[in-house]
């Protein structure tokens, strides 16, 4: 599965769709996915939450480690996929659709500094 052209990407290994004015869809990337193996358990930003770019906001836990999650953007949480954290699973199969994690009102003056899909193949190159 290759990255989608239409989503922004952190070195933390998270997508971020700005389409949608109101809000960013933030998600984890089906490297990330891979990577973490099967999760079995997603914490996420409670809604109304203030966040920082950079900090942790949540975590990511599967049967092989635990991960933190980290905010792509300062902003405001206004709303989380309930269905991901009944079903966690949903990061694995379809982590840039179903699997979506938070979405997030960003500050005017918080738009995220992100990689395009080709600097995030890159990135993962190295990685």
């Amino acid at each position: 599965m290759s990255n989608p052209e239409n989503l922004g990407y952190t070195t933390d290994h998270e997508w971020v769709d700005l389409g949608d004015p109101a809000a960013a869809t933030v998600g984890v990337t089906k490297y990330a996915a891979d990577a973490l193996g099967d999760v079995v358990y997603v914490q996420l930003p409670e809604v109304g939450a203030t966040l920082t770019t950079g900090e942790a906001c949540g975590e990511i836990e599967s049967t092989k480690s635990v991960s933190d999650l980290f905010a792509p953007a300062d902003g405001v949480v206004v709303e989380i996929n309930e269905a991901v954290v009944d079903t966690p699973e949903l990061v694995n199969t379809d982590p840039f659709g179903d699997g979506w994690l938070f979405r997030v009102r960003v500050r005017v003056d918080g738009e995220p500094e992100l990689l395009d899909a080709a600097a995030y193949a890159e990135h993962t190159k190295e990685g």
